[in-house]
């Protein structure tokens, strides 16, 4: 491994340099980037996923019929009335009253259509204890939960008039109020919690208040830039809320990471005793090539997620690939710039007692003190490597064995909430009373002719056949929409809130009932959707998407690496790394949410699955944010290898000279993941937790045992690149030494350095 020749200096030491000499140029094309992009997102506007385009299949079908005969579906509510003990009938003239109180009172309000008595519409239960009293929100239904107040207090006023009646009203309005009033406001405290939270962290980090707002400002500006450039791509690929939420955690996490990677090693370099513009130099050449390379990986991974086919994971993929280029982009452009214009300011705001190597700047030995764990902790790795490997690894392999019995699906209202909410009582009430009434299967039917005799009569036969064979306990309603030749007919699935069950039911009614009866007229459309259908669509989609995305991301990741380390070996054992770390993660996943173990400590008792989308993007974020950790501390110690040292001698050093800003960088992480492990919503838990665990893995067990034990062993071999491969693209030489008129200089360690 030479290490005299001349090399050709990088894109990021070439971007670092010239953002250095023209600090106010590089900052005023920062800031009129940033400007331009939210003032042109914002004169775009946002353009987000249809419904009909958020799955492939059935479900898609049904949502175009309906879009593209312009029918707005209306949000239902349903009222249960219901005998407390059992002593009540719907026969009884209490009963009566009772139901005659609601429909007059929720129609009084003004603000409901088409409401049905259960008399009318045989909505009772079997054992005729309970009764359903239906009706339409009027209006817009996405907006339907800030019209349904009105409506929800008559109701409650008629259950204060029958005391021995339990009358509660469900539906599409009242859920969507509740959730808001419950947890409206959760996302957005997460949200605005978690830059305080980073900023507290990176104090600690620093111990200057200066220093500490610089990462935070860099993800700030990058987060407003890509939300502007999301309004404008949405015109070519719908972007959502969730999108949004996504892209601010990862654009929070890598943004942070880059800046603080890039401005420890300046820091560093000036503790050496090097003078500003020399530090500034070696942290673009070395800190700002690994932050091009943990880029670019981190993109290719995002980008993954566009082979999903599934509308909000594209738009995940993109937004979260877009914020990371962009953060990308201002730490190795706009950072330097601010380095460079504030100097030594960079140290203002000192806190006492907090850091003492702001105070010590000049001691070439400050800047590792921080790295006393880690160093010991790698002498006892280094000396048994092998032992080291296989504990690591047996633990990690312990961890993720769970994750073989991994169960996904939907989750259920009562899995996502719990009962901390009387809706969810309600909703599981409904389903005991009336299985499947809560959430139907709905029956799409398009025919040129929908009052032809032919289409009436296999109407009435679906209807039928739904009870008949089991799939169903009815009551089956058709509602025709005659303008449009198009009629909804709603199937109440048996199996209820099982959607292992009651994707049986949904099974026997796509491959039975309807080719027996709708299938058997020419002509005729009938998608199935509902909330059980969209379940198994999706499912299905996204079983067909993982293959090609594992591929995708595994394949670029392990070139990228190739191409930028020169080594077979790194690339192939980076792979495996963040594989296991992945692995780790599901483990800890499934023995939390799926069994309960510890589950009561993050409040996620009873939910027995993992939601369907969470283990994909589990996947695709984890590989990619890790790869952020990996390329710093695999950079630095291929660095200290082409300076001289020996392999064992570069592990130890750029594990502990990087052990700082990687638990720095890592603590932030796990801490603004552990924000959203701390909402209401499972589904949002176990995104959190998944999230936090990764991340604490990857920066201890791996990158802190497993790396520098499995390189120990490997040695020289480490290196090795073979012949045929030579003729690839060189990517590696911006951390190497670069070339000197006198001679390579050194440390007082005998160490070659950069000058």
């Amino acid at each position: 491994m030479g290490n005299g020749e001349t090399r050709v200096r990088g894109l990021a030491a070439r971007a670092g340099g010239w953002s250095a000499r023209h600090r106010w140029a590089a900052v005023g094309i920062w800031v009129l980037f940033v400007v331009l992009a939210m003032g042109l997102g914002s004169a775009a506007g946002r353009v987000d996923v249809k419904d009909s385009d958020q799955l492939k299949g059935e479900t898609h079908t049904a949502a175009k019929i309906i879009e593209d005969a312009g029918i707005e579906e209306p949000a239902s509510e349903t009222v249960l009335i219901q005998s407390k003990d059992g002593s009540l009938k719907a026969t009884d003239a209490e009963f009566r009253s009772a139901v005659t109180a609601v429909v007059e009172a929720v129609e009084g309000t003004g603000k409901v259509t088409d409401v049905t008595s259960p008399y009318d519409t045989r909505t009772i239960s079997k054992d005729g204890r309970s009764a359903l009293v239906q009706f339409d929100m009027r209006g817009d239904s996405d907006t339907a939960g800030e019209r349904v107040e009105p409506v929800l207090n008559a109701v409650e006023d008629v259950q204060k008039d029958h005391g021995s009646l339990r009358i509660e009203e469900i539906g599409g309005a009242s859920m969507m109020k509740t959730f808001d009033d419950a947890f409206g406001d959760d996302f957005q405290k997460a949200e605005y919690s978690a830059v305080p939270v980073a900023l507290g962290i990176l104090l600690i980090a620093f111990g200057a208040l200066v220093a500490a707002l610089l990462p935070v400002l860099l993800a700030v500006t990058a987060i407003m830039a890509t939300m502007g450039l999301m309004g404008i791509v949405s015109h070519v690929m719908p972007m959502s809320d969730t999108a949004n939420s996504v892209m601010l955690l990862v654009g929070l996490a890598v943004g942070v990471d880059y800046c603080l990677f890039y401005l420890r090693r300046e820091r560093e370099e000036r503790q050496a005793g090097r003078d500003a513009q020399t530090a500034l130099r070696v942290a673009a050449a070395t800190s700002g090539r690994a932050i091009i390379v943990s880029g670019v990986t981190v993109c290719v991974a995002m980008a993954g997620m566009l082979f999903t086919g599934l509308a909000e994971f594209e738009a995940m993929g993109l937004a979260s690939l877009m914020v990371v280029a962009v953060a990308m982009v201002g730490s190795v452009t706009v950072l330097p710039a601010l380095l460079s214009l504030l100097g030594e300011r960079v140290e203002k705001g000192k806190i006492p007692f907090l850091h003492p190597e702001s105070r010590l700047r000049r001691n070439k030995g400050a800047a590792n003190r921080e790295s006393r764990f880690w160093t010991a902790v790698l002498k006892g790795v280094l000396a048994r490597p092998l032992i080291s490997v296989v504990v690591a690894a047996g633990a990690l392999l312990a961890i993720a064995a769970p994750a073989l019995g991994m169960k996904t699906q939907n989750l259920t209202l009562d899995q996502e909430f719990g009962d901390s909410l009387p809706i969810v009582q309600t909703y599981n009430r409904l389903n005991e009373a009336f299985p499947g009434g809560s959430d139907p299967a709905e029956v799409v039917v398009k025919a040129d002719d929908i009052n032809a005799p032919e289409v009436k009569s296999a109407l009435a036969d679906f209807r039928d056949r739904a009870v008949s064979s089991g799939a169903s306990r009815g009551p089956v309603e058709i509602k025709l929409h005659d303008e449009q030749n198009i009629a909804f007919v709603y199937v109440p699935l048996v199996g209820g809130s099982d959607l292992d069950k009651a994707g049986a039911s949904l099974d026997k009614l796509r491959d039975d009932v309807r080719p027996a009866t709708l299938g058997k007229v020419d002509g005729l459309e009938a998608p199935i959707t509902g909330q059980v259908a969209g379940s198994k669509d999706f499912n299905d989609q996204l079983a067909g998407a993982v293959v090609p995305v594992f591929a995708f991301v595994v394949v670029f990741a392990f070139g990228l690496m190739l191409l930028s380390f020169r080594s077979l070996t790194i690339a192939i054992t980076s792979i495996v790394l963040n594989l296991l770390s992945v692995g780790a993660a599901y483990g800890i996943l499934v023995a939390v949410f799926q069994h309960g173990w510890g589950a009561s400590l993050v409040g996620a008792e009873g939910v027995g699955a993992i939601i369907t989308w969470l283990p994909l993007f589990l996947f695709v974020i984890l590989f990619g944010l890790s790869m952020d950790y990996h390329v710093f501390v695999v950079s630095r110690i291929r660095e200290a290898r082409l300076r001289g040292r020996t392999t064992k001698d570069a592990i130890q050093h750029g594990v502990v000279t990087t052990a700082g800003v990687v638990t720095s960088a890592a603590v932030i992480m796990v801490a603004v993941f552990a924000i959203f492990g701390t909402l209401s919503m499972q589904s949002m838990k176990q995104m959190g937790v998944g999230l936090a665990a990764a991340v604490l893995i990857d920066a201890t067990i791996i990158r802190g045992v497993l790396l520098p034990a499995v390189m120990a062993l490997l040695g020289e071999r480490n290196w090795y690149f073979p012949k045929w491969l030579h003729r690839l693209p060189d990517m590696t030489h911006d951390e190497a030494p670069e070339a000197v008129t006198h001679g390579p200089a050194h440390d007082d360690k005998g160490e070659r350095v950069p000058v």
